[in-house]
C-alpha cells in the first residue's frame, strides 16, 4: 500500500477511539499533562498515558517538558479545525468553537 495512505490511516485510527476524543476535547482549549487529563475524563493514569503516547505516535499530538511534567497539545490546528468539522458533522455545533458555515 502507498506510504501516503498508510499514514493518513494511522493517523485517522488514531483518533477513532472515544477515550482519545475526549483528550482531543480537552486539548483543543491549550497544553495540558497527563495529571490533569486523566482525572477530567475518568480514566486511569497509565490509559492516558497509553492513548496520548499512541496519538502523539501518529501525529496528532505533540509535547514538550516542564520540570517533571510532559505537557500535550494538538500539534496543528487544522487538527482542531477536523474535530471541530466533525462536530458540526454529527450535530454537537455547540461543542465546536467558531461555528463555521457549511461549503
Amino acid at each position: 500500500m502507498d506510504d501516503h495512505l498508510e499514514q493518513k490511516a494511522e493517523f485517522l485510527k488514531a483518533l477513532a477511539q472515544p477515550t482519545r476524543l475526549k483528550i482531543l476535547d480537552l486539548l483543543k482549549d491549550g497544553e495540558r499533562c497527563v495529571c490533569d487529563i486523566f482525572p477530567a475524563i475518568g480514566e486511569q493514569q497509565s490509559n492516558v498515558s497509553r492513548h496520548l503516547q499512541l496519538m502523539k505516535r501518529a501525529g496528532v499530538l505533540a509535547s514538550r517538558k516542564d520540570g517533571l511534567r510532559v505537557l500535550y497539545r494538538i500539534k496543528d490546528g487544522k487538527i482542531t479545525r477536523l474535530l471541530e468539522d466533525v462536530d458540526l458533522l454529527f450535530g454537537r455545533a455547540g461543542s465546536a468553537k467558531g461555528k463555521r458555515s457549511a461549503a
